[in-house]
């Protein structure tokens, strides 16, 4: 997980504990009229405006989060994220990964997406750095890649709408991993949100392999 994930995790789990705070009767209104954990989680997300992961860690919460003190620490925290980074969730809406899916790469479905991140970086697709060949010529590499489980390849999704790739290839021991989001959906948090789903993606692909990001979402 690369810095500005665990700061923009950590800022929305905080964010979501003081809202729940503020607004703690209807809180637990909301959380005595569920009827199990997953329906109180996504009616505090609806009921709150937050993502799923702070409303999990609203139903996780301790009581003693609730004193005066762990409220003013909670505060100082959110500050400090705040500081940190220069987006809010408000700005960059899909970064909690509320909406975006990853599903492995279709030729038939996704060679169009890949002719864009081609066109538009002009290198391989492979990690090396080198020159983009012939269209299909990497299509053909990749696919043949993937197959020998040298690599995976997934396609960042959010409805019917394709936003972007995570590419994972497998190299001296590591599984490196880039992420390029296609123009169109851009500074909206999917660079974000598709490095979070990656990783237990990865994990099930590749095993005990360290996951190294070599180049952040876009």
């Amino acid at each position: 997980m690369t810095d500005l994930d665990l700061a923009t995790t950590r800022r929305d789990i905080t964010d979501a504990l003081l809202t729940a705070l503020e607004r703690r009767h209807e809180v637990l209104d909301t959380i005595v009229e569920a009827d199990d954990h997953d329906e109180a989680a996504a009616a505090l997300a609806a009921l709150l405006d937050k993502s799923q992961l702070g409303a999990e860690a609203i139903l996780d919460m301790k009581l003693d989060q609730l004193t005066k003190s762990e409220r003013r620490k909670n505060q100082a925290e959110l500050d400090d994220l705040n500081n940190a980074l220069t987006f809010t969730l408000a700005e960059r809406p899909a970064s909690s990964g509320d909406t975006l899916d990853l599903r492995p790469f279709a030729l038939e479905l996704d060679a169009d997406l890949f002719a864009v991140r081609t066109e538009e970086l002009g290198v391989a697709g492979d990690g090396s750095g080198a020159p983009a060949g012939d269209l299909d010529d990497e299509l053909t590499k990749a696919t043949d890649r993937v197959e020998k489980e040298e690599a995976v390849w997934l396609v960042a999704t959010e409805g019917d709408a394709k936003v972007g790739f995570v590419f994972g290839e497998l190299t001296s021991g590591e599984v490196d991993v880039r992420i390029w989001i296609h123009p169109e959906h851009r500074k909206h948090g999917y660079g974000t949100a598709a490095l979070r789903k990656s990783r237990s993606e990865m994990a099930a692909y590749f095993p005990g392999v360290p996951m190294v990001v070599r180049a952040p979402g876009a």
